[in-house]
């Protein structure tokens, strides 16, 4: 078996075989960003309130780390590769359990995995030495909307894999640079 025969046979299971009842009327909900507003608002929050100039200074670049992530993944991968969205591909529209709207844009990698990947990696690189615990939390999360963009139909599990790369890489260079730059004004970064 081929990765890509894999790549398939694993989105079957995850789609197709693997479903429950509550997944299907959770997951729709969990992988909608718009969902996660609140969590976005106390994060913003919890950095401003905690660690004031350096703390909305972390908010700038997190927000500018999910842009460039949303950007690389959305305007730069996606139209390079080109690959079809299970849900729009015509050999599996028998066999694809489509519980959200498809879209027609372009399926590798997935912009959620992506941008969800590198908010938790820049915020487990610029907060984990403070708050250990919030390292596995955060992975968890990411993955779990991942895995969610499978589950409803719209991502195959490479483009969820490619995605989380891509995430951790941008989420990874997202918060050196934060954190170079808080050095290079305040002279250290974040501190309790």
């Amino acid at each position: 078996m081929d990765l890509i025969q894999l790549d398939y046979y694993l989105f079957s299971l995850i789609n197709g075989s693997w479903h429950t009842d509550f997944l299907d009327a959770a997951m729709p909900i969990w992988r909608n960003k718009l969902f996660w507003i609140p969590l976005y608002l106390f994060i913003a929050s919890f950095l401003t309130i905690n660690f004031g100039r350096k703390g909305v200074l972390v908010v700038l670049c997190l927000a500018s780390t999910i842009v460039i992530a949303d950007g690389v993944s959305s305007k730069v991968i996606k139209p390079g590769i080109e690959r079809i969205r299970p849900c729009n591909d015509i050999q599996l529209q028998d066999s694809v359990r489509s519980l959200v709207r498809c879209g027609n844009g372009y399926s590798f990698t997935s912009s959620h995995a992506t941008n969800h990947t590198a908010i938790a990696f820049f915020l487990i690189f610029m907060l984990g030495h403070l708050f250990k615990w919030i390292k596995i939390p955060l992975f968890l999360w990411a993955f779990s909307i991942g895995y969610g963009q499978i589950y409803v139909g719209v991502h195959y599990p490479l483009d969820v894999i490619g995605g989380m790369l891509v995430g951790f890489l941008i989420g990874l260079m997202g918060a050196e640079f934060c954190r170079t730059l808080l050095i290079s004004i305040y002279g250290n970064s974040l501190e309790t």
